[in-house]
């Protein structure tokens, strides 16, 4: 591969309002699409988020990753963060939404949260040994094929984890510097660093808790939610609703109430990726069968079967979280015995009432209709989907 991208992606543009409108003034990103059609706006929305992020990495890349090595990892991160639900920057940009109006630096910084997760996944999939994400080969086996390919010394392997790692530090520090670089006020971005740094470090030290976290180790629920919140909810929704929100000015009021709102659809959006992560296929989330169970993650369905199982679904548990292999018998065993307990249900459960919470916050918040209807739809999106 060379140094030169030729594949340059689509200039990133506000998405205008769906053919639903009756109104015929020029609307984008805003207030009043989202309440229309929430699904049209979401899509094109997510497109202009991807177009605005590959336009940053395809100019870092050809600029600054200019060596055989680095300009291979270029195109394979430029590949990765064409994909993605945009999850986080749309979070971001709706809370900028309840204080201010649609803005193509509001979404250049929301987009920039797409490269802070590129960094969280790449470096993810190593810790996890995992070799998938979104239905490809995850990066670090990507680099480790290209390693192998070109018969080079040492381990492919070894270089495929080490060469990810470098790629999401890159891809952290790309994240700061196009969230600088947006356009917005100084004074705006002021606003929303100390969120920034927290959603950071909560990032971290709730992945370094999940490392240590072992279902053989018999955590409590309470434990293993407090990892998740710090890990993914906090991240995936709480921490960029706020930083939007702090950015558009809105009142301590507001923030505390868009907070409370982010806290529980972050803890609903995880409890459904740890169902996802026992009983979804790989073919729709796009991640190894039974990954967690493999691993003997503590995740919150697992732990609340061990709170619910009798003696005899106790012993086989323990006889499945010890054994060296789990094959494909062995995970649908353990997909029976989790749900023979009611575990999956008591999930379910947990999941709806945090929705429909963060639901009735929503009805005291004090932002307009549109953007209270387009929250509480991507409420439901998180917590609905199938990947």
């Amino acid at each position: 591969m060379c140094a030169s991208f030729s594949r340059q992606p689509p200039t990133a543009q506000l998405p205008t309002a769906p053919a639903a409108m009756t109104d015929s003034s020029p609307v984008t990103v805003g207030h009043r699409s989202p309440a229309v059609d929430f699904p049209a706006w979401q899509s094109q929305f997510r497109q202009a988020v991807l177009a605005t992020v590959g336009e940053f990495v395809a100019a870092r890349t050809a600029s600054q990753l200019d060596e055989a090595a680095s300009a291979a990892a270029g195109e394979m991160l430029l590949t990765f963060v064409s994909s993605g639900k945009c999850l986080r920057s749309t979070f971001m940009y709706l809370g900028w939404l309840c204080g201010a109006a649609p803005s193509h630096p509001a979404l250049s910084a929301a987009a920039s949260l797409e490269l802070l997760h590129a960094f969280a996944l790449l470096q993810d999939d190593v810790m996890d040994r995992s070799s998938q994400r979104r239905g490809n080969p995850a990066v670090h086996v990507q680099l480790a094929e290209w390693y192998r390919r070109r018969g080079l010394s040492g381990p492919a392997g070894r270089f495929g984890e080490s060469a990810a790692i470098l790629l999401g530090d890159v891809c952290l520090i790309w994240a700061e510097q196009m969230l600088r670089e947006s356009g917005l006020e100084a004074r705006r971005l002021q606003q929303l660093w100390p969120r920034y740094d927290a959603m950071r470090i909560e990032l971290a030290v709730g992945q370094f808790a999940d490392l240590a976290n072992d279902i053989r180790d018999q955590p409590s629920l309470r434990t293993v939610l407090d990892i998740a919140r710090r890990k993914s909810g906090n991240y995936t929704v709480r921490r960029p609703l706020e930083m939007g929100a702090a950015m558009a000015d809105c009142d301590d009021r507001t923030l505390t109430q868009l907070g409370l709102y982010g806290a529980d659809v972050g803890e609903a959006f995880q409890l459904r990726d740890d169902l996802l992560g026992v009983f979804g296929p790989p073919a729709t989330t796009g991640k190894p069968n039974g990954g967690d169970l493999l691993d003997r993650k503590a995740i919150s369905v697992v732990v609340a079967t061990y709170e619910m199982a009798d003696q005899s679904a106790r012993r086989e548990l323990a006889e499945l979280v010890r054994a060296d292999h789990l094959d494909d018998a062995a995970l649908d065993r353990f997909r029976a015995v989790i749900i023979a307990t009611g575990a999956a249900q008591r999930i379910e459960g947990m999941i709806r009432r945090r929705v429909e919470r963060a639901r009735n916050v929503l009805d005291h918040v004090v932002i307009d209709y549109a953007t209270r209807t387009a929250l509480a739809n991507l409420a439901e999106a998180c917590v609905e989907r199938t990947a």
